[in-house]
């Protein structure tokens, strides 16, 4: 019963730790802008501005995003210049979920 109880512990004391280096490189503006785009992504498939291949593209710029977040933040440490990338990267996907939405195409509305 000792072995499991200290087992348990030094379980929670290395996720504890791992959970709060991976703090420093936490960026609220990247986190805000995804929930931004992803909401401004689905607000278009209720409208209906957004086509289903329109929708699947852009989620899956915003996947890659998304991982490349992943990659930068592997190491422990997200560089200013890294950062600065996934802005850019962010920016230029709203531009074009803007584009999407403001197109010609509409998604056809079930009857």
């Amino acid at each position: 019963m000792n072995k499991l109880l200290l087992s348990i512990m030094a379980i929670a004391v290395s996720a504890t730790f791992a959970t709060s280096s991976m703090a420093g490189v936490r960026d609220p503006n990247v986190n805000k802008h995804q929930h931004n785009q992803d909401r401004r992504i689905a607000q278009g498939v209720k409208s209906g501005e957004l086509t289903r291949g329109e929708v699947k593209d852009l989620r899956g710029d915003q996947r890659s995003i998304r991982q490349e977040e992943r990659a930068f933040k592997s190491d422990g440490n997200l560089t200013k210049d890294e950062r600065q990338e996934l802005h850019q990267d962010q920016h230029a996907a709203s531009k074009e979920i803007y584009q999407e939405k403001h197109d010609a195409q509409e998604r056809p509305r079930a009857n």
